[in-house]
């Protein structure tokens, strides 16, 4: 999970928060060890729109 969150430059915090609610999935690999895919945390990141109200992609 600190590998996504230092991916995303987010605190691991907010990955465990979207976890929770649902917006990424986790697998539990034991009583400690969560991992996520690198596609799901990807999937997270959404263009911004610009000025002129493009997607910035």
């Amino acid at each position: 999970m600190e590998a996504a969150a230092d991916y995303l430059g987010v605190h691991p915090l907010t990955i465990r928060r979207r976890i929770a609610a649902g917006r990424l999935k986790a697998y539990r690999l034991g009583p400690r060890t969560i991992r996520v895919d690198l596609a799901d945390v990807e999937a997270l990141l959404q263009p911004v729109a610009t000025a002129s109200g493009d997607a910035d992609v």
